[in-house]
């Protein structure tokens, strides 16, 4: 084993702060953090490497070589500065390892393959008028045998496991899904990692689908910037995740963030307040539609913003952006926030019309004794649930952190 010495870091970027290794895990960790600096900052010189990391050159040089002998690692063109010899950037290999993201939702189901780079090779979907367990595992089981044969041997062996993002109480709410009560029932005695584990050999791991949708922004999107936010998801309901020095933070059961469940008032004794999610979800804009006898899944697609959708989305875009603003006020005051990250299952102009709105009704309220928090758009989109699914393994077995977020579900 090449001798590795254990490298002083002053001040490293938040994910890449040690915490503390013995001698014999001391090369992995290394290896790890090399990975991430080269995650985080795209294609980079051994030298500058070695800056990110505050690792010698030469413990630089030993590991990248094992980790371009490992196929985890590529070398790309040479670059020539004014002196010396060109130095030559590193990146992922994007065929070094994969990870499953499977999301389910109240709506419909996503399965893709992610490679090392967090970009999507492949993927099946499924929509449905609501969730059954019995049409899931047939499907998810399905899936992932074909999955298996289109990779191949090599490629299989470089899985590194499946991650599922699915809403805590996926029988919830029957009676406004129109569930029928004996599939809600089968919900309650249904283990949604178990089954999927039973489909295959792979290690699998499973996340609140909010939640998962936050580890995808951290990973590849905003996060890389953004220290502490409050991330929401608008999908058939509103919901978010709560990243604190740039970690996810779940809560004792695990709804941290939990934003659709904030009450938009006060309570008078009788009438409970309406929830953040009864006026902010994307159910709420289907609902216009189909009582304006319009396509409702208009909602997740550009016609949102086109006639004659557009009026009944100016409606909800006014009465969902002031209790989300609402929300968001409450939060900052409490969490002291850099910025709240919004993104959505809905297009980009969709997107940017409710950032906008919300940044408008923002602007109502009183921001004296509290720094008013960035209002930044998510990068990901609708796929951010099951990429934030195929992060759980690929971070288990390659990040230096592994608290960044799985501690959380621990």
């Amino acid at each position: 084993m090449d001798p590795e010495p254990a490298a002083e870091r002053a001040d490293p970027p938040s994910q890449l702060r040690p915490r503390g290794s013995s001698q014999g895990g001391l090369r992995q960790y290394n290896e790890r953090v090399v990975l991430q600096a080269i995650r985080l900052h795209g294609s980079l010189p051994s030298a500058e490497i070695a800056r990110l990391t505050q690792l010698t050159a030469q413990t630089v040089s030993m590991i990248t070589k094992r980790l371009l002998d490992d196929g985890l690692l590529l070398k790309r063109e040479p670059q020539r500065g004014k002196v010396g010899q060109p130095s030559v950037p590193l990146s992922l290999d994007p065929d070094g390892a994969f990870a499953v993201g499977i999301k389910v939702g109240r709506r419909s189901m996503d399965l893709l393959l992610v490679d090392f780079t967090g970009a999507v090779r492949e993927r099946w979907s499924m929509d449905y008028r609501f969730p059954d367990p019995d049409v899931l595992h047939a499907e998810i089981g399905l899936r992932l045998k074909e999955l298996r044969r289109k990779l191949g041997p090599q490629q299989r062996e470089r899985v590194q496991g499946v991650g599922i993002a699915a809403p805590l109480s996926l029988g919830g709410w029957q009676t406004l899904l129109d569930m029928p009560a004996p599939v809600a029932q089968k919900w309650q005695r249904t283990d949604l990692r178990a089954d999927v584990a039973a489909l295959t050999d792979w290690p699998v791991d499973l996340l609140k689908d909010t939640a998962a949708a936050c580890v995808a922004e951290l990973v590849s999107g905003r996060g890389r910037s953004v220290k502490s936010f409050l991330y929401i998801f608008v999908d058939t309901f509103i919901g978010g995740g709560l990243v604190i020095d740039s970690h996810l933070r779940a809560g004792l059961h695990g709804n941290a963030g939990a934003i659709g469940s904030l009450p938009l008032g006060l309570a008078d004794g009788a009438t409970p307040p309406a929830q953040l999610l009864s006026v902010a979800s994307l159910l709420n804009l289907e609902q216009l539609y189909a009582k304006a006898q319009l396509d409702p899944t208009a909602a997740s697609d550009a016609r949102a913003m086109e006639p004659p959708w557009r009026p009944h989305t100016d409606a909800w875009l006014r009465e969902a952006s002031a209790a989300m603003a609402f929300s968001i006020n409450g939060a900052a005051c409490l969490l002291d926030l850099d910025g709240v990250i919004l993104d959505g299952s809905f297009s980009r102009d969709l997107l940017a019309a409710l950032v906008a709105s919300v940044g408008e009704a923002l602007d109502g309220y009183s921001w004296e004794g509290v720094v008013r928090p960035r209002l930044l758009p998510g990068t990901i989109g609708s796929d951010a649930r099951a990429i934030g699914g195929a992060m759980l393994p690929l971070y288990a077995n390659f990040a230096p952190d592994r608290e960044l977020f799985l501690k959380v579900e621990r």
